[in-house]
């Protein structure tokens, strides 16, 4: 299906030659603020969802050994020590939990501890990431009450991509990205969302702390680059945004956690879309941003939580991926087995197969149920057609847009795909039949139909 629904009038003016010489989508090199990016070998052709690799099972063995000797205290991941955790690390403390995170943030750590299987190493990154967000979460709290004039910074009608996970969303936001007069999320900004020095310093530590995140991915698990490239000051998702409110499914991609799984498609999300917004205006206000350029927002989740994600953004005009399902479904697995590989001891393929399968039919019905409902301007893309002729389905975009799109713009979206061709992401392999999927089949559906977590018979949560 292609369709466009023709949005407002922008009036806007095309960047000069020397903004346009680059784009700033995805940057050439991206080198750290402080260093160079040591060369990634490009020249294999990566396996995602392979065994254990040596390098793992030696962290996982030097943690274990540390922890048995009482070199190191073995991280928690009991969910009132991590609050408290991260209120001795922030000097604040926790909110009471109007908008649901408390109760997820039980749910997913009975799950870490009885479900995900976790490694040594997972259970360190599990730590780390719920401490990080934690502190991120009390430190927006505490920057809201000093500064409630965040609340009135404006994000005009932003363009939000949806479409599933694997389905060209990243690809259609670096297009966009492209364009000058149109704004995006960084990946430092979305893990990083704020400084920990004073707020709107001179010297912003979220950036060396974002190019040391994904210098830390690519050692630990050199695969992720060819799924899904990325750099700090990249074009990137939300993804972590959500994190803070202890919603989404970053953690299911990571882990298997059905609990958690469940709750967050049971939540109507209004109250963390609410959140989401009021993190996003905190970008904006860290920046100084005057709120005039539209915010381009892509997060595979919001295929799940489309009706919460208009109802926080009225004005939203969207552009709508599709990709053959399958394809989607196999992609989507071995994304999510290569992250647990890296994490869990025990990774069940078929599982995962049949878990994004029904994963991957929640979201069309949802979308699909909240685009009939919505007359927001939106146009349809397919990851086909955009990959025969990207240009003539982004000119679609921008008459959907009621902008011009300027040669200049064209000049820097040709970087881009230049760019993007000859890296790493082409290499991405995988075979459906790895997870239970039979060559152009979606695996069989559990028996659990209503909020699923995968078994093969109704489980306790989810009576038949």
């Amino acid at each position: 299906m292609q369709s466009t629904r023709p949005g407002g009038n922008l009036t806007s003016l095309a960047g000069t030659p020397a903004d346009v010489a680059r784009s700033p989508a995805m940057p050439p090199f991206s080198p750290s603020p402080l260093a160079a990016s040591p060369p990634i070998d490009r020249s294999a052709t990566i396996r995602p969802d392979t065994a254990r690799n040596a390098r793992l099972r030696m962290v996982d063995a030097a943690l274990d050994g540390a922890w048995r000797r009482g070199w190191a205290e073995r991280p928690t991941l009991d969910p009132d020590e991590l609050i408290a955790k991260a209120t001795v690390k922030t000097g604040h403390p926790a909110d009471a939990g109007e908008s649901g995170w408390r109760e997820r943030l039980a749910l997913l750590c009975a799950d870490l501890e009885d479900v995900a299987t976790l490694t040594p190493l997972g259970r360190t990154i599990a730590h780390g990431q719920l401490v990080a967000a934690l502190c991120n979460r009390i430190r927006f709290q505490a920057l809201w009450h000093r500064h409630p004039e965040i609340a009135e910074q404006p994000i005009a009608a932003p363009i939000i991509i949806v479409g599933q996970m694997r389905s060209g969303t990243t690809r259609a936001q670096r297009l966009l990205a492209c364009d000058p007069r149109l704004t995006f999320t960084r990946f430092f900004e979305s893990w990083n969302p704020l400084p920990r020095n004073s707020a709107r310093s001179r010297f912003d530590d979220r950036k060396l702390r974002g190019w040391l995140g994904t210098l830390s991915v690519r050692l630990l698990n050199p695969a992720f680059d060819a799924i899904h490239p990325t750099r700090w000051d990249a074009a990137d998702e939300e993804i972590g945004l959500q994190s803070v409110s202890i919603f989404g499914s970053a953690f299911e991609a990571q882990w298997r956690i059905p609990g958690y799984a469940a709750a967050v498609e049971a939540d109507d999300g209004i109250a963390a879309y609410a959140e989401f917004r009021r993190l996003l205006q905190t970008v904006a206000w860290l920046r100084r941003d005057d709120g005039t350029r539209p915010w381009i927002l892509k997060v595979p989740q919001f295929s799940q939580d489309l009706a919460a994600v208009l109802h926080t953004f009225p004005d939203a005009r969207l552009v709508c991926l599709s990709r053959d399902q399958h394809q989607v479904i196999a992609s989507s697995a071995s994304l999510v087995c290569n992250q647990m590989m890296v994490q869990s001891s025990s990774v069940d393929r078929e599982w995962i197969g049949r878990e994004w399968t029904r994963k991957v039919a929640l979201r069309d019905r949802r979308t699909a149920s909240a685009r009939d409902r919505s007359d927001a301007p939106q146009v349809d893309l397919a990851y086909d057609d955009v990959g025969r002729d990207w240009q003539r389905e982004i000119s679609r975009v921008y008459r959907m847009l009621n902008m011009p799109l300027p040669e200049s713009v064209l000049a820097r979206m040709r970087d881009y795909v230049r760019r993007s061709r000859s890296g790493s992401h082409a290499r991405h392999r995988y075979r459906a039949e790895d997870f239970g999927l039979a060559k152009g089949t979606a695996a069989a559906p559990s028996r659990c139909t209503v909020l699923s977590c995968g078994e093969l018979r109704p489980c306790a949560l989810h009576p038949a």
